[in-house]
């Protein structure tokens, strides 16, 4: 047996067949027929559909709340596995297993329960709002919730290369006199760094599509809180599908280009701290 026939495994042929039929049902044909019907749109239509104050506005709070959000999912998903892989603990498997919650529940609960614990008259609102600290219906209730969708994608990516990392690496800068702050910064945190980029992507790609928690906890007060997905959902409920759509393309382009970036970086640190 030739080399190059080595590398092609036992049915191969229809594995990639059948892949090609997945991502072409699942993904190409949908995204063709989204393209197809916003680009039916005159230049001018299209334009005026996905550039108007209303729709920037949107586009802007869109990624502002994805980015801090998921910003917010790095630092607090680096603790909780960080302690979940070095520390033990009573009940620590239910708590490991908390986690995953997120990936469970609707988020349409998820926005339901935060909106309920953080109005005026909530549990926890009662005691915020006289603060000045607005947990429901404002910006920062947005992100809240965002970030409790985005923790679990850091923490998952996190805990295998937290779990993998060799003792021995720290051993030796402890006994080359590095303190517990230097091992960490130049031992352990640059191994990380391609995994807490991939956190990152994750946390993102999930706030940007996110809509069923955001409309229960945002408002969906337009220039204020209004995030884009409520506007392709208004268009639909008018019956301007085509406008719906193109506003669907932009918000699908930008998060694509961002992505794009995204993993070009990872690849990056990949190799660089390799």
């Amino acid at each position: 047996m030739s080399p190059s026939n080595r590398k092609v495994l036992p049915g191969f042929s229809l594995s990639l067949g059948y892949t090609l039929l997945y991502m072409s049902l699942l993904a190409l044909i949908p995204l063709a027929a989204c393209f197809t019907k916003a680009f039916s749109l005159s230049v001018d239509q299209f334009w005026a559909a996905v550039w108007t104050p209303r729709t920037v506005a949107a586009y802007q709070f869109t990624f502002t709340v994805s980015i801090v959000s998921s910003l917010a999912s790095i630092i607090l998903g680096f603790v909780i596995a960080w302690v979940l892989v070095r520390y033990d603990f009573p009940l620590k498997r239910i708590f490991d297993a908390l986690i995953d919650l997120p990936f469970a529940l609707p988020t349409a609960v998820a926005g339901l329960v935060y909106s309920g614990l953080y109005v005026e008259t909530g549990w926890l609102g009662q005691f915020l709002v006289p603060l000045g600290i607005y947990g429901a219906y404002s910006r920062f209730a947005v992100v809240l919730v965002l970030t409790f969708l985005g923790i679990p994608f850091v923490v998952r990516t996190l805990q295998p290369v937290l779990e993998s990392l060799e003792d021995d690496k720290e051993e030796a800068a402890y006994l080359l006199g590095a303190s517990r702050s230097q091992t960490f910064w130049r031992v352990i945190f640059p191994t990380l760094i391609p995994a807490l980029v991939t956190g990152f992507a994750l946390s993102l790609a999930r706030g940007l599509g996110e809509y069923g928690s955001v409309v229960f906890v945002s408002g969906n007060m337009p220039f204020k809180t209004e995030i884009a997905p409520v506007l392709i959902v208004a268009r639909l409920e008018e019956f301007a599908y085509a406008e719906a759509t193109a506003i669907a393309v932009v918000l699908l382009v930008i998060s694509f280009a961002m992505l794009v970036l995204i993993n070009l970086l990872e690849r990056w640190s990949k190799r660089y701290y390799a």
